[in-house]
């Protein structure tokens, strides 16, 4: 196979075409290696190959050449030396701060996480003898204040999940630098188009690519990336013997999703900040939160470190719970589902669904109040969403 990898065009065009490994059928689109295994012509061949003496792929637990496409596009398109694919977004977060921490280790984290990311944080690190400590992530004072000497993990999301709270990441970057941690950033919220986590300071970022990067409803998948350094002695090694493996079907999907990425991401970011500004002043939106807006809390940040908005609002609708529920019911294009970042516009009540585990009292520490609602912007039509959000504030 060769590796048809361009040298130095600009990131859109890398989307299309880094990674490429053709076969001797010289296909035009990438090709869908389903194998679990590799043959080799020796049993000399076999040993250099596990010995990492002689390049190319072993298993596809741990390296594919569908995968590696994968790996290689995204990793060209965010900045980064290396990347190394997963199932799914939480397999990435994990993976990533598992092939970091020790026990006796400790992390710091930002409060308002999504909520299985708050999990790992907070009730499966300690279980092996990984400390955690939750702060707001606005607060640089309170990142600083959290610090002990064996603080080796810095971690959060920003925009985070769901209510929209950025977060200035070269400034906690610095922090971390000072005491010689290293920074994770989950990037889903922004995108690798709007935000570069890397270029602030962040030693590695994450994604589901399971949200935007496929943005079509269809499979999991995650990726972690950061420099070859990090990947190696960090992630590789993990990865390879506890099998969070990305499939080669998922890898597949993917890379044809990426040619597609800018586009989208543009397209639906516009929709979102017209619909945004259009359902700002309505009476039942008691507030709304959106990072392309001037009355974001962190807009100056915003300004700094993001080149664009988000395809994600926060609504806080009237009327609590109840309120929301009727909102939410009340809607016929926009659809209930936890899920974010598709074509399809989606909504869901983070209360009582991907924040539901947590106690009242450590929901409000999130932001995630009883009216709060979550909404991810697809393609359809600006004016027909506006429509039916209109339509169903009206009946709140």
């Amino acid at each position: 196979m060769t590796d048809h990898s361009p040298p130095g065009y600009r990131p859109e065009t890398r989307l299309v075409h880094e990674g490429i490994l053709r076969s001797e059928f010289g296909e035009t689109s990438e090709a869908l290696f389903l194998t679990q295994g590799h043959v080799y012509a020796s049993a000399e061949e076999c040993e250099a190959r596990f010995k990492g003496e002689s390049p190319g792929f072993l298993y596809a637990r741990f390296s594919n050449p569908t995968v590696s496409m994968f790996e290689k596009r995204i990793a060209a398109f965010e900045g980064a030396e290396a990347a190394r694919a997963t199932a799914s977004g939480m397999a990435a977060v994990t993976t990533a701060l598992m092939g970091l921490l020790r026990a006796g280790d400790h992390v710091v984290a930002a409060r308002a996480l999504f909520g299985s990311c708050r999990y790992v944080i907070a009730e499966l690190l300690p279980r092996f003898g990984v400390a955690s400590t939750l702060v707001d992530g606005t607060n640089l004072a309170e990142w600083r204040a959290a610090l002990r000497p064996e603080t080796k993990v810095l971690f959060l999301e920003s925009p985070a999940n769901p209510t929209l709270e950025v977060i200035d990441i070269a400034a906690v970057a610095g922090i971390a630098r000072e005491v010689g941690a290293t920074l994770v950033v989950d990037n889903v919220f922004s995108t690798p188009v709007w935000q570069k986590p890397l270029a602030l300071g962040a030693d590695c970022v994450v994604y589901s690519a399971t949200k935007h990067i496929d943005g079509q409803g269809r499979c999991l998948g995650g990726v972690i990336l950061g420099s070859n350094e990090f990947i190696q002695n960090h992630v590789h090694t993990l990865l390879r013997q506890t099998g969070p493996a990305m499939s080669p079907f998922n890898a597949w999907v993917l890379l044809k999703s990426l040619e597609t990425l800018s586009l989208r991401i543009e397209r639906q970011t516009a929709t979102a900040g017209r619909v945004a500004d259009a359902i700002a002043g309505h009476p039942k939106v008691k507030r709304l939160i959106y990072p392309g807006r001037p009355d974001h809390p962190q807009a100056d940040i915003i300004a700094r470190q993001m080149s664009g908005g988000s395809t994600l609002i926060a609504l806080e609708i009237a009327g609590e719970k109840a309120g929301a529920f009727r909102f939410l019911n009340a809607l016929h294009l926009i659809r209930i589902s936890n899920n974010l970042g598709d074509a399809k516009s989606l909504i869901t009540h983070p209360a009582t669904t991907t924040h539901q585990r947590f106690t009242p009292k450590e929901r409000l520490e999130m932001g995630v109040s009883e009216g709060l609602v979550r909404l991810s912007i697809g393609l359809e039509h600006e004016d027909d969403l506006i429509d039916d959000l209109i339509e169903a504030l009206d009946r709140v």
